[in-house]
């Protein structure tokens, strides 16, 4: 989750402020470039458990061992909550997953070097604590209640506001991780086009990486136990956003959307003042509850965008949000697909073709039954395999499309690998976990933290 915006900006005193700062976000395809963010489970080697933020093998010592590869430390109440270079952040979940924000790049290659080079570091400073990281979408062993919560003020408002809305809420926030991509947009009319894209097979990119079978050391009955948890969560702010594939969707409608969605916090002067559950609508006409008489500012709206979690989400970017955590292969993975479907007008034009006669019923249908059976969920008369070859064979020819190669000559195609092996197999990551647990790991959890650690 995004840390607050810490500069100060101008009040907003007309509605068209808002849709022009998301509409700033329109770039030229050669400003088009590709973000990728990845979170981790951190763990102690000794008794598998979660780590807490302080303690000599704790986050706060991960994020100061960190500073020697010339990452600068963000305080929150003189805690390091987060860590800084360029570009690229490292930040916390609520329950300590380690996130990196990687940097906005050119290439496949370029972000698949960030993520190896994040990985070495963090990696060398984990073995020197005796630590470790995994890429899993839910925590396999865990009980809520066993994992700590980090000193972040935006987080203690969300812990007192989510039990409000749905039942997983805390589970969201404690025991969840994702690979998400960023992607750009040239125009509002290419922006619909690729919210309509990426929210309709969100559902395939669900089951592709589908790696989150466990809940508490046991089978859940879920594949991803992570996209289940998104369905019972805040009605308010997630889901598949129905009105985007509506007549007349663009910049003016998302924004009255995120004006229906009730706000967490204001940030003021360094600390975070709990608004949870008042109308931003409010804060417009400088009434609202908790700051009576006072007018938001852009950073405020800023702020505001990250607090709504759909399966795509708009801000200056697209953020592509279907996925769970895995290892260093479907990091990669994941901004190829993404990649090769939208940044290609051919293959973009091959998926709006795909979805355009897709129903409401037929997307809200996949987004509920995809996250227990995967890649077998019927879709018009076929399992969902099927249409994930036929995705990931547009992916592939958008790709070679970009024609980008590495110094190796090998062009962006090579990072769905792993993705053509999990169709090639019919079955998703979770389903070979699942596998061995009920056979070489003898029905126990525990060899999950060796084998698919980084």
């Amino acid at each position: 989750m995004s840390g607050p915006t810490q500069t100060t900006s101008e009040p907003i005193t007309d509605w068209r402020q808002l849709v022009e700062y998301i509409e700033a976000g329109c770039k030229p395809p050669e400003r088009w470039r590709i973000g990728t963010e990845h979170e981790k489970f951190v763990f102690r080697r000794s008794d598998l458990r979660r780590v807490p933020y302080e303690g000599p093998d704790g986050i706060r010592a991960l994020l100061e061992g960190l500073q020697r590869f010339g990452w600068t430390p963000v305080l929150e109440n003189g805690n390091p909550i987060a860590l800084a270079q360029g570009d690229c952040a490292i930040s916390l979940e609520p329950g300590g997953q380690f996130e990196l924000s990687g940097a906005p790049l050119d290439t496949l290659h370029q972000t698949c070097a960030e993520v190896h080079e994040h990985l070495r570091q963090v990696k060398q400073v984990a073995d020197e604590l005796k630590i470790g990281l995994i890429g899993l979408g839910f925590d396999p062993k865990s009980r809520r209640e066993d994992v700590p919560w980090m000193p972040k003020g935006r987080y203690a408002i969300m812990r007192r506001y989510m039990p409000k809305r749905g039942s997983l809420g805390l589970d969201m926030m404690l025991r969840t991780c994702t690979v998400q991509v960023n992607l750009d947009y040239q125009s509002e009319a290419d922006m619909v086009r690729k919210f309509r894209v990426g929210l309709a097979l969100q559902p395939v990119a669900v089951a592709l990486f589908a790696n989150s079978p466990f809940v508490e050391g046991k089978p859940s009955g879920y594949l991803s136990y992570r996209s289940h948890v998104w369905t019972d969560t805040d009605p308010d702010r997630a889901g598949m956003l129905p009105f985007v594939f509506e007549r007349g969707f663009g910049f003016e409608r998302y924004v009255d959307y995120l004006l229906d969605v009730p706000m967490y916090f204001v940030y003021r002067d360094g600390r975070y003042i709990d608004v949870a559950g008042q109308s931003f609508r409010d804060f417009m006409a400088r009434e609202l509850p908790g700051l009576p008489g006072e007018a938001p500012r852009l950073n405020d709206w800023s702020d505001h965008l990250t607090t709504a979690f759909p399966e795509v989400r708009l801000k200056r970017i697209l953020e592509m949000r279907g996925a769970d955590g895995g290892p260093w292969s479907r990091l990669c993975a994941l901004p190829a697909l993404w990649v090769g479907l939208l940044y290609d007008s051919a293959a973009l034009d091959a998926c709006s073709e795909l979805i355009k006669d897709w129903t409401q019923e037929e997307r809200e249908r996949l987004r509920a039954e995809v996250p227990r059976r995967g890649l077998a969920t019927p879709f018009r008369g076929r399992p969902l395999l099927a249409l994930a070859q036929q995705v990931l064979e547009i992916a592939s020819a958008g790709l070679r499309a970009r024609a980008t190669r590495d110094s190796s000559g090998e062009d962006e195609t090579v990072y769905l690998d792993a993705l053509r092996e999990i169709v090639a197999e019919g079955r998703t990551p979770a389903e070979a976990l699942l596998d061995a647990y009920a056979t070489r790991w003898n029905g126990s959890v525990d060899p999950v933290y060796t084998e698919q650690a980084y």
